[in-house]
């Protein structure tokens, strides 16, 4: 599936796809032992060191906006299905649903409450099933109690 958004994040998203290739590790090895091979002839001088640093950085550089970008596409398309798998499940608690727009204070208070499900549950000798534990309104037996 092909980006048709900004040139940017169709250039991105192709730049990844060709440099997370076997191929491209192979062309990379190759260009640093033909540097490594040719210092004798150079006399290892500061020059040849120059060239394999300046290129290594420059490449560098710009890999890290490319491998950012297609990061940040893939983490709010994770996002988007995990919305859709909280959406649609009849038990899950939809204050989950878009969590990442939360501040540090109210995510780390979800994660203190999931915290404590989990230790409840360890403790419990894990006789109940974590989504029970996830409920405290249901009993094992009845299966009916408060949704959360």
């Amino acid at each position: 599936m092909i980006n048709q958004g900004s040139w940017f994040g169709r250039f991105a998203q192709e730049a990844s796809r060709l440099t997370g290739r076997p191929l491209a590790f192979v062309a990379a090895l190759s260009i640093v032992l033909v540097w490594a091979a040719m210092g004798p002839v150079f006399g290892y001088s500061d020059t040849w060191q120059l060239v394999i640093n300046t290129g290594t950085t420059i490449i560098t550089f710009l890999m890290v906006f490319v491998i950012q970008n297609t990061q940040n596409r893939d983490t709010v398309a994770m996002q988007i299905k995990l919305d859709e798998l909280i959406r649609v499940s009849r038990s899950a608690r939809n204050v989950l649903l878009d969590l990442e727009e939360l501040d540090d204070k109210d995510l780390e208070a979800l994660r203190q409450d999931y915290e404590r499900l989990a230790e409840e549950y360890r403790a419990g000798g894990g006789s109940r099933s974590p989504r029970e534990a996830a409920r405290p309104g249901r009993s094992k037996r009845s299966g009916k109690g408060k949704r959360g």
